[in-house]
């Protein structure tokens, strides 16, 4: 249940009550693929850096080890060690990004893994059944990812098809959290908006889900190429129609610059590898703008990465260090990046709800904005 403490003009700070206890929004969701940070960081050393919620994936768990090997465990929760909040995503995304060869109908996808080219087939149905088997706190509902661009028939086509999908994903959860073998029978279900860069399908979509009986809404199909100024505008266009009392999820999205603006726009909830992975090739967040750890001008530099920074790699570690370790191509330069990394997005969340807290959002955002996107 999401409890609206405070706003700020769109922007607004909460709490969502779940049944792996409580997380503070605006959030930002540390994204562990397959039940792993990427960069060797242990689901422990995720307390540490500030992360609140943990997202995993559904297709990626589906593959390997498979959702019946996660349930015969005990769930994600148990498997992974994590006794904090965990949303998976319904294996949309990757389906259609991912998969050799896909067929979309109306029961769902046909595909073949793009691991070994195996037949698979997952539809609204069977997306609630495997996050069921995960056991995660929060599921989302089974959608198509539309490609970017895509013809306006095509795009009104298949958000209608993506409501029906939502409505049998209803269906099959209230079913699964009454079966006396589910693991999480309090699961929730988000939904998610969907049309392209089309102003009128995205507004007319999101009030058609806003009345459906779901515990979040997450707006999906955006930050996959699109320019910034056209994703701010369509967050602009549903939010309005969007229910006051859930939370808003915009997927896989972004820079912190990027998460500043939608928490501007009344967004709550983010998530995206972009911490990780660009920490993986040394490109490094700090409160002054982005750098990379292995300018030459680092060599000799006993600084931490941010000396505004407490996070454990800053603490302990110096930019002369940390550079000389992607030079030698050892991987604890990338466990200590992503962890840097990691820790300033969770930061970032923390500083943006006390700002709101505190009634100076604006001024963070007129400050931070424009910073946190400079190249050092």
């Amino acid at each position: 249940m999401y409890e609206l403490l405070k706003t700020e003009g769109a922007a607004r700070r909460g709490v969502f009550h779940t049944v792996h206890g409580d997380f503070q929004t605006p959030c930002f969701m540390n994204v562990g693929t397959v039940a792993a940070i990427k960069g060797g960081l242990s689901s422990l050393d995720l307390k540490e850096l500030k992360c609140q919620v943990e997202l995993c994936n559904t297709y990626h768990l589906h593959l390997r080890p498979g959702d019946d090997v996660v349930y015969k465990m005990g769930g994600l929760h148990k498997f992974m060690n994590w006794d904090r909040p965990i949303l998976t995503d319904s294996g949309g995304f990757q389906v259609f990004s991912l998969a050799k060869l896909r067929k979309i109908k109306e029961e769902g996808v046909y595909f073949g893994s793009h691991i070994d080219g195996r037949k698979l087939f997952i539809g609204p149905e069977q997306s609630m059944q495997i996050q069921s088997n995960l056991a995660s706190t929060i599921a989302m509902a089974f959608d198509e990812c539309i490609e970017n661009p895509a013809e306006y028939p095509y795009v009104k086509q298949s958000v209608e098809r993506t409501t029906r999908w939502l409505d049998r994903c209803i269906a099959e959860m209230k079913r699964l959290n009454s079966l006396p073998e589910t693991i999480n029978k309090q699961q929730m279900l988000f939904a998610i908006n969907q049309g392209g860069t089309y102003k009128d399908i995205r507004a007319e979509h999101m009030k058609v889900i806003a009345d459906k009986d779901v515990d979040g809404i997450a707006i999906g199909g955006l930050a996959v190429g699109e320019p910034t100024e056209i994703m701010y505008d369509i967050i602009e266009t549903v939010i309005p129609h969007a229910p006051v009392n859930k939370p808003r999820y915009l997927m896989g999205v972004g820079t912190p610059s990027n998460i500043i603006e939608a928490v501007y726009r009344g967004v709550d909830m983010f998530d995206c590898v972009m911490p990780t992975r660009n920490a993986r090739h040394a490109s490094l967040f700090t409160w002054q703008g982005v750098t990379h750890i292995t300018n030459e001008k680092y060599q000799t530099d006993s600084l931490p990465i941010d000396p505004e920074c407490n996070c454990p790699t800053c603490r302990n570690f110096s930019r002369a260090y940390i550079r000389h370790l992607f030079k030698a191509d050892e991987r604890l330069g990338g466990r200590l990046a992503v962890q840097h990394n990691l820790y300033f997005y969770n930061t970032l969340a923390e500083k943006i709800r006390e700002a709101i807290d505190n009634g100076n959002f604006e001024q963070f955002r007129n400050h931070y904005s424009p910073l946190l996107s400079q190249k050092l």
